[in-house]
């Protein structure tokens, strides 16, 4: 079953369009990395996706008309982690992840026992219990980082949308908020699409890839398929060499030869 169906998808921002006739096809449980230089689209499609920008062509939600669906239907489905989130000031990291369960919220807006849970589970799974009462404002990017996703987790959707997820991150944390979302997709079944930068991560964790350059499709497949050196170094200008391993192909820069 397809969670995710787009045909002709286009977007436009200002006069440019940034997206052009994209078609892709994403099934119940799978991960998928979008993947391409700066400017290529990554984040126009999921900010599309989640309903924050309008588009045009034709977009499907768990086989449903995203136009039908109210506002907390939607998030519902659909939760996304932004690369560059909005902080209010003076909110705690506790009341900032609460948020995500506001779909969930009976018709006065009081949080039930089962919410709280929620909450303290993902402050619990993802290392903030020390910052739980600490002023959003106040953490690193990283911290602030696993907070956005925590936040994300408790909406319980059936896509999680990704937009660089590991950008603040050092190696050790990558690895641990990317284990954890694989673990959370097996685990309930959600559906991932993350826009990721690190080529050698995403090919480690994504079932299917998608390449895109100027929000056009250049390349979907396995990871192995998608990422070729001579593809690769045509789309983003640069040299690499790709190496086959058993976790997955992994991106190697490769420095011109000096004299």
């Amino acid at each position: 079953m397809s969670i995710l169906e787009c045909r002709d998808l286009c977007i436009t921002r200002g006069q440019a369009q940034v997206v052009s006739d994209l078609t892709l096809s994403v099934r119940q449980g799978e991960w998928l990395a979008v993947v391409g230089p700066n400017g290529a689209g990554k984040t126009s499609l999921l900010h599309a996706i989640a309903g924050l920008i309008p588009l045009s062509g034709e977009l499907r939600l768990a086989g449903q008309n995203p136009a039908t669906l109210t506002r907390r239907q939607y998030a519902r489905i659909v939760a996304l982690m932004p690369q560059q989130p909005a902080v209010p000031a003076g909110m705690s990291v506790r009341e900032l992840i609460a948020l995500g369960r506001t779909p969930f919220l009976h018709r006065f807006g009081t949080e039930s026992s089962d919410d709280r849970r929620a909450v303290d589970t993902e402050i619990i799974r993802l290392g903030l219990t020390e910052f739980a009462d600490r002023p959003v404002d106040q953490l690193s990017g990283g911290e602030l980082q696993r907070v956005i996703l925590a936040r994300a987790l408790v909406q319980e959707p059936r896509l999680l949308l990704l937009d660089e997820p590991t950008s603040a991150l050092d190696i050790g944390h990558q690895q641990t908020v990317l284990e954890l979302v694989d673990q959370l997709r097996r685990e309930r079944g959600i559906t991932v699409l993350a826009a990721m930068h690190d080529l050698t991560l995403a090919a480690q964790y994504a079932d299917q890839m998608l390449l895109v350059e100027r929000g056009r499709l250049v390349d979907s497949g396995r990871p192995s398929d998608v990422l070729q050196s001579v593809q690769l170094n045509r789309t983003y200008g640069a040299r690499v060499e790709v190496l086959a391993r058993d976790s997955g192909p992994a991106v190697i820069p490769v420095r011109p030869n000096r004299a």
